[in-house]
This record gives structure tokens, sequence and C-alpha cells, in this order.
């Protein structure tokens, strides 16, 4: 079962129509370039043996090294770690970035595992996967359930293995360690900002508008939070797993990271009205985000929306048909590989700054990210109106065309 790669291959194919795409491009772009599995044992503290499996994928490296996370889920699989490094590919090349897409994970749950054990896992791993990665051949980051933490002994790992530092071989670790400024809340930077840009399309004041938030992980945060402190929002409505909480008036949102660090959920939050999932997403909002779960927004749910902009925090949050809902109702979609872009084009800041061993201010991280996303979202913009098509299709005819050139000009070797 393939699901998840057919549905990101629907909207690809949307644009190589629009856009005439040369066949032969097509036929490279909608196949990955190396997929790697590896089952490898680890000795647990109980001095048993568990075999764990692992995956590596690099989608295409025209433009430069392959570049994405490293997620740990017991639901991990081949055609989710596929689909993520086709994404990340788009992603890359809408952000003009010199890489290429690539995206990994290790399929365990990791709360059933010990701090040491989880050490132990990452750095196993990153030996089996080190054939293929490197600074100038793919460079890992942290994703679903991996942190800066994880980076630092991927980065010790594959130290030891040449024999000196590498920093520059992933990305997402501690300041200190090579890490960048301003790469926590990247991310939530770039959602923050087209949402921004995305309200003012839309002939609006962002002090003006009413927005909720589905997810209050790193992204869901420091978007609610750049978005209500630096843009002068109205968050009125969040949720996490466990729940959402609505105010007409809006929230603090230092106040509600705060809760939720103490209490671990965003529930009981005070002065505030417990709502569901679908009372979240069907809220009389003008602003929705989506930052948590794929396929989050289905058929029924995008009947019953109001929002009139909804901005992709998460990967793929949006059903295919869904999609084709929304856009029948001229909702503004501002497709993920744009609107999450902030965390790979920090960690590109991050591996510029890693190999010339000079590091950045935060404000320079800060407004040259908010710069470039400003750059692609007008882009993508132009290409909308020129073919008179939706964000999603034009933000990949805009990706496609960069990496189309480079494979044109590189040529098929031999």
């Amino acid at each position: 079962m393939e699901e998840l790669y057919q549905s990101a291959l629907r909207k690809f194919r949307k644009a190589a129509v629009i856009m005439n795409l040369d066949p032969n491009v097509q036929k490279i772009l909608e196949h990955p370039k190396r997929q790697l599995i590896v089952e490898f044992p680890v000795m647990m503290d109980d001095n048993s043996v568990e075999i764990f499996t692992g995956y590596r994928v690099q989608h295409n490296v025209t433009l430069g090294p392959a570049k994405g996370g490293v997620r740990y889920h017991p639901n991990v699989n081949l055609d989710e770690v596929k689909t993520l490094a086709f994404w990340m590919s788009f992603k890359c090349a809408v952000m003009g970035l010199p890489y290429g897409g690539g995206k990994g994970g290790i399929r365990l749950d990791p709360k059933k595992y010990s701090q040491k054990e989880i050490e132990r896992i990452s750095r196993r791993y990153f030996s089996e996967i080190s054939v293929i990665v490197g600074p100038d051949r793919d460079i890992p980051a942290p994703d679903v359930n991996t942190n800066s933490d994880t980076m630092s002994w991927y980065m010790d790992t594959y130290s030891m293995n040449v024999g000196y530092s590498v920093l520059e071989v992933v990305t997402g670790k501690p300041i200190g360690l090579g890490g960048s400024e301003g790469r926590t809340e990247a991310t939530g930077r770039g959602v923050a900002k087209v949402t921004e840009l995305a309200i003012q399309k839309r002939k609006r004041k962002v002090s003006d508008v009413k927005i909720a938030i589905e997810g209050f992980g790193n992204v869901g945060q420091y978007s609610a939070l750049i978005l209500s402190k630096e843009k002068d929002a109205k968050i009125v409505a969040l949720s996490d797993s466990k729940g959402g909480i609505y105010n007409s008036s809006g929230f603090n949102i230092e106040d509600v990271i705060n809760y939720k660090k103490t209490h671990g959920t965003l529930s009981g939050y005070p002065n505030s009205e417990a709502i569901n999932d679908v009372e979240l997403k069907t809220l009389d909002v003008d602003v929705f985000i989506p930052a948590a779960l794929e396929n989050s927004i289905t058929d029924e749910t995008a009947k019953k929306m109001k929002a009139q902009i909804i901005v992709e925090g998460a990967n793929g949050p949006i059903t295919d048909t869904a999609d084709e809902l929304l856009r029948g109702k001229d909702i503004l979609v501002v497709p993920d590989i744009l609107a999450n872009a902030g965390g790979v084009t920090v960690s590109y800041f991050e591996w510029v700054q890693d190999l010339q061993s000079f590091f950045w201010k935060k404000e320079q991280v800060n407004a040259t990210l908010e710069e470039m996303i400003e750059k692609s979202f007008n882009e993508i913009w132009d290409i909308k109106e020129q073919y008179s098509t939706d964000m999603r299709t034009a933000a990949y005819i805009l990706a496609t065309q960069r990496i189309a050139f480079g494979i044109k000009k590189r040529g098929i070797y031999p």
C-alpha cells in the first residue's frame, strides 16, 4: 500500500499537466533516488536484545545534498518516509535552497524506552545509514520525537567514525555545538509570516482577524506566539491531542504555553470553553492553521469550515478530495511545502554557518528567513495568478521548474 505517496503524486501531476512538464522529467521526479531499509540490534538496559527497523530515503538530489528530518514513531513505514522525502524535494526547491529531499525514521514508540536506550538506538541507526549520509551527501535533522539531543548523538557518532568533528553532518543541534539561533521557532515563524501575507492578500489587517490553531507542539506554539506578539493577531482557539479551548476575546499565548508546560495539556485552561476537534475546525474564524497530523481535514470537515484562509503548519493535513472542496468554496490554502518551510530554511542557515565556522545573530536569522519566505510567497502568488490555479499547484509548479532546470542542464548520466 502506497496511499500517501500516491496522494502526493496526484498533487504533483496536477502541476505537471498545467505547466506542460517534459514527461521524461516527470518520470524522474516520480521515483525516489535511494531507499534504504536497515534492521539492527540494540542492547536494552536489561541486557536483552531488540531488533529495530529504520529507513532513510533520498528522493532527488539534483540541486544539492538531500535534506530532511528523522522521526521516531511506532507507525513509521517506507511509504510515509518516501512521501516525506518527496515533499522535502519540493519544499527545498520552493525556497530556492541548494538541497534535494530526504527523510528518515525508526519504527518505535520512544515512550517505552529509557534515555540511554534511545541514545543507543539513535547511534546504531546513524551508523547504519552513514553509508549514504554526510555533510555533502545527506544532512538529517529533527522531526517527530527527535530533538537537539538526538542530533548531538548523530553528530558525535559520525565524527567518531571519521576521526574528527563534523558539525555540519546534521542540523537542529544545540547552540554551542554548531546549532543556529532561531532554529527552534523557525517553522512557527515561517507559518506566522505566510499567515500574515495571506491575510494581506485578502485585503485584511492581521489585527482584525480571528485565528484557530490545531496542534500545540513546537509549530503550533511558536506560530501562535509570533502571530500574537509580533503580528498583533488574535488567537481564539487552540488544541492539543487531549482537546481544545476557545475564547472569543483571544488568548495570552505565553500564559497558555506556561499552563501546558505545567499541566501537560491545554484542557482545563482557565477562562476558556472546552471544544472538541470538529468544533475547532468549524469555528467561525478567519484563519485556520492545522499544525498537527496528516489528513486532519476530511471531506466532512471541509464542507463545514468557515475559515477563509487555511495555512498548513503540518505536512499533508488536507485529504485530496477535501482540498478540492475547499478550493470550490474559494478558501485560500497556503500549502505545506511553503507554509512550514521555515524549519528547513533555518537548517540551511545552520549548515552554512557550520561550514564557515561563522555564526549569525538571531536578528539576522529571523530577518533573512522572513525575507526568503516573502519572496517565495510572492513568486507562488504570481504563478497562481498566471495559471489561474490554487497556491498548492502554483508552489509545485515553481519547485518543479527549478528542479527540472537542474535535470535538463545536468543531463542523464551516462
